[in-house]
């Protein structure tokens, strides 16, 4: 069919230029011309981008894979943020081209870390940086369902082996039908449904006292979990407080959830709220985060209840790596490493979290209280099925080799950040911010570290490829680097 013939990457530049024409209509509304022109002649320069692009390649005969969509992903994820920084660059000509795509890859990675001042930003900048966060969440949803699930990465590999299936059989080429089909059903299932939630968000936060802008941009931030805010104070801005945190946290969950971007409120979706094994972990992890961080922070007229709630809603938008502080947050630099450790736990697969995953977490968690078990009574029988048994045995090794990939890869980013000029603190805050996609952590947890305006290019060049690796986790990166993908 004809939508099968243009490239992935021509896509992604109409969705960007789709995703142009919101901060240009807020700029226009709110009397910006200068910044409305320039969004309206860089979605135009994408538009035309994408057209030269498509007429260019139409008339091959490509042999489109899962793989090869892959590495399309990966060439959108270092080439895109180049044409978002664009429209940031020109309207703001002082901030530099290199800070701008640094930006950009923080937002399209859904990290959220920024070197911007708040303050001195245009709103609809805010905007446009929150829609990229946006696009970037849903982009990284769709390409689970789409992309990894067939080649059994990014925490497919997991229910692969639960439900039975060999390793190595979710690496097989799938053709051009089947890719490009698979991509066209995900977008027709997710997107509804992101601009739903979405929606909903913004209106709630709306009704319990944000303003208009500040609703929209914080409701993109929490279903992509990315942190972003035009505000210095985050989210309850305007004295919204407790009552938009409340709203959020919903949401939160959803979006870290592998059922979350595909729920429909029906009877199945009651059934995955009783039986989700990476709901039981994100709960467990929650409440007990949420007690160790109370009994750390300063005593304040909050009083007890609201240290506990405070303490409670920054450990879950740590957990699903959004980075959001509560207004009763009263923690210290090390209470904020305990945050790095919930980010580094991550949220679900196929969610817009990152992090290490929670049903990998589950998997080493199940087997290790297995193994203490066989300590106490050698010779006593696991239970709990064939497929708890796989998840013990095949599940617990996938998810031991990612978990050692993981430390291997945040070791590196640790080494390089650190002969980049960064010291012992402000440079492992930074590479597991960055390879977690959590950065709002970094100023939390190095406190006395450089702000990223002032760690220099190099250290920022190696932030941001640690964020488009832990967005693509490294098993996808290895994917691509297999011999079998250079054979025709």
């Amino acid at each position: 069919m004809w939508w099968q013939r243009p490239p992935l990457f021509a896509y992604f530049l109409l969705a960007a230029a789709g995703g142009m024409l919101l901060p240009m209509l807020h700029a226009a509304r709110t009397g910006q011309p200068r910044i409305a022109a320039i969004f309206l002649v860089s979605a135009a320069g994408c538009l035309l981008a994408a057209a030269l692009l498509t007429l260019a390649l139409m008339n091959r005969n490509p042999r489109i894979t899962a793989r090869a969509q892959l590495g399309t992903l990966l060439l959108g994820y270092l080439l895109m943020p180049l044409v978002a920084a664009v429209p940031l660059h020109l309207a703001m000509p002082g901030l530099g081209f290199e800070p701008a795509w640094f930006e950009m890859v923080s937002c399209l990675t859904t990290t959220g870390a920024t070197l911007l001042d708040p303050a001195s930003v245009a709103p609809s900048l805010h905007l446009w940086r929150a829609t990229v966060g946006w696009l970037g969440g849903f982009l990284i949803v769709l390409s689970a369902l789409a992309i990894m699930a067939p080649l059994n990465l990014g925490g497919f590999e997991m229910q692969s082996v639960i439900h039975g299936a060999r390793p190595g059989e979710g690496w097989a080429s799938l053709g051009v039908a089947e890719a490009s089909a698979r991509l066209l059903r995900s977008t027709l299932v997710l997107l509804p449904v992101y601009v739903g939630l979405t929606a909903t968000l913004a209106f709630l936060l709306a009704v319990v006292g944000e303003a208009p802008l500040d609703a929209v941009i914080h409701a993109m931030s929490v279903l992509s979990t990315s942190g972003i805010s035009a505000r210095a104070d985050g989210l309850g801005a305007g004295g919204a407080g407790r009552l938009a945190e409340a709203v959020t946290v919903v949401f939160l969950v959803l979006a870290a959830t592998s059922r979350g971007p595909r729920i429909r409120f029906s009877r199945a979706d009651l059934q995955w709220l009783r039986s989700d094994a990476e709901l039981r972990i994100m709960l467990w992890a929650v409440v007990i985060a949420t007690l160790v961080l109370a009994l750390r922070m300063q005593p304040d007229d909050t009083g007890i209840a609201g240290q506990l709630w405070g303490a409670g809603f920054t450990a879950l938008s740590f957990l699903t790596t959004t980075g959001f502080v509560a207004d009763d947050w009263s923690g210290d630099s090390g209470s904020a490493m305990a945050l790095l450790v919930l980010a580094t736990l991550g949220g679900g697969i196929a969610s817009t979290a990152g992090g290490i995953k929670l049903l990998r977490a589950y998997a080493l968690i199940e087997q290790g209280r297995r193994e203490l078990g066989r300590l106490i009574h050698p010779n006593s029988l696991g239970g709990g099925g064939e497929a708890a048994r796989r998840l013990r045995q095949a599940g617990a090794y996938l998810a031991w080799v990612f978990l050692m990939l993981f430390l291997l890869a945040l070791a590196v980013i640790f080494m390089a950040l650190s002969l980049a000029g960064l010291d012992f603190e402000a440079a492992l805050a930074l590479a597991i911010a960055a390879l977690t996609n959590a950065g709002p952590a970094y100023p939390l947890a190095a406190p006395g570290g450089p702000p990223l305006a002032e760690i220099g290019a190099p250290a920022r060049g190696l932030a941001a490829l640690a964020m488009v690796m832990g967005r693509l986790e490294a098993l996808a990166v290895l994917a691509l680097l297999n011999p079998e993908n250079w054979r025709r």
